[in-house]
């Protein structure tokens, strides 16, 4: 992949939620979350990498204090299916006894969120909060469901505000979709 095939990916894309609805949306989760979790010092873990955009916008809306760490687990690996999951790291900070919000770009299958719950859980966090920036219009059910969502997304593989399309494009301030195949 070479820079005239990246731009070729975008000029090939269509918008599916402009640079002002994401932020509206942020906004909106931001109030969300701090009328929730105000009160309880979370823990704030995003998902390594695709999160860390959404945690950047996301963070400075929250009005309470909180514990940063990240953690880092994948199943794309740079394409646009997902495989196994892969563990690459865990939290540093201790989640035992803790409330902790995990922070993903997206809600997909939910596969990846719902191992992620399971992990944080068996490493004994006393309540797990989840938020994504997209969650993501499937027909099929999902194993996990997000306590905050910023907005829905059609069954097309969106990138942008950190999401990518072959390992681009999370640097977009909107969020995009590759046009079907």
């Amino acid at each position: 992949m070479n820079e005239y095939d990246a731009r070729d990916i975008l000029v090939a894309s269509e918008v599916i939620a402009d640079a002002q609805t994401v932020q509206t949306c942020l906004d909106r989760l931001g109030r969300d979350i701090s009328g929730v979790l105000h009160d309880r010092f979370p823990l704030v873990l995003p998902v390594m990498g695709g999160a860390i955009v959404f945690a950047g916008q996301l963070l400075p809306r929250l009005d309470f204090p909180l514990e940063f760490d990240y953690l880092h687990v994948t199943r794309y690996r740079g394409k646009t299916q997902g495989g196994a999951i892969e563990w690459r790291v865990l939290p540093g900070k201790s989640v035992s006894g803790r409330s902790v919000l995990v922070l993903d770009d997206i809600l997909d299958e939910g596969e990846t969120l719902y191992a992620i719950r399971q992990k944080l859980q068996e490493m004994g966090a006393a309540r797990i909060y989840t938020a994504v920036l997209a969650d993501k219009a499937i027909e099929k059910s999902k194993p996990v469901k997000a306590d905050f969502v910023g907005l829905t997304v059609p069954n097309r593989y969106v990138f942008g505000c950190g999401m990518d399309a072959y390992g681009l494009w999370r640097n977009l301030p909107e969020i995009r979709a590759l046009q079907a195949e």
